[in-house]
């Protein structure tokens, strides 16, 4: 009898290097390497396992994304990031963001997208009922991934993933100002309610309020520690 493998979906091959930039990836997200940080080859390529040459290729990907620098002679750096940048980064959040939700209200599957947001969110409570903030950090930036993938544009979820990185290097700062946990629940289950009801404008209304807030409590931080030596936005408003 003939194998039927026709449900099979193929395995993903994906390059050392692509793996090797994932890890590196994810450790600037986390704040494992800070802003501004060094990442010499040699340590690295060791501490991973990896010859120099994937580490060199996801290294360059990872320049070509803006998430590391680099400066001749010297080598590569994780990127800083000043007010504007801050300012940059949500900026563009908010216009993908919206983008995803409309193109997901005109021809989305928007009760697969209400389950999957729902999802979300539901990790996000178990991650504030514990108290965890990464865990809760990690559960956000979830949810917004999955907002943008259930618009079904790959592009804009290509945005977003790149954007997502940057946001979690900005929100280092954020860690010791973080809103109240119920207060960031109520604005994502709002969110999640204006797409599941059709209602365009209040999801845009409350995506705007949420990126602006995370502006304004960034670059308080960052006065605060002078970290920057631009003024805060009094308004916390993002510039459009």
């Amino acid at each position: 009898m003939e194998l039927d493998t026709s449900g099979l979906e193929p395995l993903e091959r994906r390059s050392t290097a692509a793996i090797v930039a994932d890890r590196i990836r994810t450790a600037i997200m986390r704040g494992t390497f800070p802003p501004g940080t060094q990442l010499g080859e040699v340590e690295l390529a060791n501490r991973l396992g990896v010859s120099r040459g994937p580490l060199r290729e996801a290294m360059q990907r990872l320049v070509a994304e803006g998430l590391l620098r680099s400066e001749r002679h010297r080598g590569l750096f994780v990127r800083d990031l000043d007010a504007a940048d801050v300012r940059d980064v949500y900026t563009a959040r908010t216009a993908v963001e919206r983008a995803a939700a409309l193109l997901l209200l005109a021809q989305g599957d928007r009760r697969a997208a209400v389950a999957r947001l729902t999802a979300a969110l539901a990790t996000m409570e178990a991650a504030a009922a514990a108290g965890d903030a990464v865990a809760l950090a990690d559960a956000d930036h979830d949810f917004h991934a999955e907002l943008v993938a259930a618009s079904g544009s790959p592009r804009l979820h290509r945005m977003a993933r790149a954007l997502l990185v940057e946001t979690r290097m900005c929100l280092a700062a954020l860690q010791q100002t973080a809103p109240p946990a119920e207060d960031l629940l109520d604005e994502h289950r709002t969110l999640r309610d204006a797409l599941r009801d059709g209602d365009a404008a209040r999801f845009v209304g409350m995506l705007e309020a949420h990126m602006a807030d995370a502006v304004a409590r960034i670059l308080d931080v960052a006065a605060v520690a002078d970290l920057t030596t631009d003024e805060p936005d009094p308004t916390g408003a993002v510039p459009a």
